[in-house]
């Protein structure tokens, strides 16, 4: 039981990280399930790699519970009106995930839940994000210009005012509030390309809200509360499958859950203030970057354990 509770919470500290983080869970599951395997059984295998991830949205709940809450005592009117409009952007944003997802996610995994398709998925992403933080960085250079130059050329200019100036003028939406039910929708439907695996939910809602025009943040916060119901949902359709087929956890398998979606609420916490302070002063390349190792790392594992090259 303690080996495997060790092994469930490598395994929630990896889902912890990469849930949220652009860089894809599944493809880094696929290499720790190649190194750390569960002994449990192939459905509780399954149901576990879903369940797990209610830890990772207990983390976003509790982190932005004020801000999500329309009944908070600490809100007027016109703020707890807000966050039911927030509600509602969510719930239009999970609208084509709710179609699409459920109804072709077994085909999905039949056909695509192989090692080359999550490795090319992690690359081809991973060159979106550095081709669209490219476009973006273009793009605010010459917001920056604009924004700087009727205050003329021996004028006195604060660089960080310029550059918030132009930050605002570049994205249309800088604040997840102002999102609305066009930019949600549009913003869910680059949420299905995630039912393929490699692409990562986070990653694709996060390239998907920045061509909306949203900033990195009203992005990145929009993509955390989209996994609320989605995530919510596919663990319990996850959970119903498993009790009607008759089964029932081992008590190893009970201590294997617990300690995984703990493992993932605290790693999740951990992941999500790191991303909200990085990007406040950094773009997503790195991740770009780090997406494309990762997944020639993946096709080159694989190919030579394939070879009969790997013991």
């Amino acid at each position: 039981m303690i080996i495997e509770a060790l092994k469930a919470f490598l395994i929630g500290i990896v889902e912890g990280i990469t849930e949220w983080l652009p860089i894809s869970s599944t493809g880094h599951m696929i290499l720790v399930d190649e190194f750390v395997k569960l002994q449990v059984s192939e459905d509780f295998l399954a149901l576990f790699l879903v369940v797990i991830q209610i830890g990772a949205i207990l983390a976003v709940l509790i982190l932005y519970f004020h801000k999500l809450n329309p009944f908070s005592p600490k809100k007027t009117s016109v703020e707890k009106k807000s966050t039911w409009r927030l509600w509602g952007m969510v719930v239009i944003g999970c609208i084509p995930a709710a179609i699409f997802g459920f109804a072709l996610d077994d085909w999905v995994n039949e056909h695509f839940y192989n090692k080359v398709v999550v490795a090319s998925m992690l690359i081809l992403y991973g060159i979106v994000f550095i081709v669209l933080e490219r476009r973006n960085r273009k793009r605010l250079r010459q917001a920056e210009a604009m924004v700087a130059a009727p205050r003329g050329r021996h004028a006195r200019i604060d660089a960080s005012d310029t550059a918030q100036a132009a930050e605002e003028a570049l994205f249309k939406v800088n604040d997840v509030d102002d999102i609305d039910w066009k930019t949600a929708l549009k913003i869910g439907c680059f949420q299905v390309l995630a039912i393929i695996p490699g692409t990562s939910r986070s990653g694709a809602t996060i390239i998907g809200g920045m061509l909306c025009g949203c900033s990195r943040t009203a992005a990145a916060e929009f993509t955390f509360f989209l996994a609320i119901p989605v995530m919510l949902g596919w663990g319990l359709v996850k959970v119903v499958k498993f009790v009607l087929k008759g089964l029932v956890m081992s008590q190893v398998e009970i201590v294997v859950l617990v300690v995984g979606i703990v493992t993932a609420f605290v790693m999740s916490v951990i992941a999500i203030r790191f991303l909200m302070g990085y990007i406040k002063k950094n773009d997503f390349t790195a991740f770009g970057w780090y997406r494309i190792v990762v997944g020639v790392l993946v096709l080159a594992y694989f190919f030579f354990e394939s070879m009969g090259m790997l013991p």
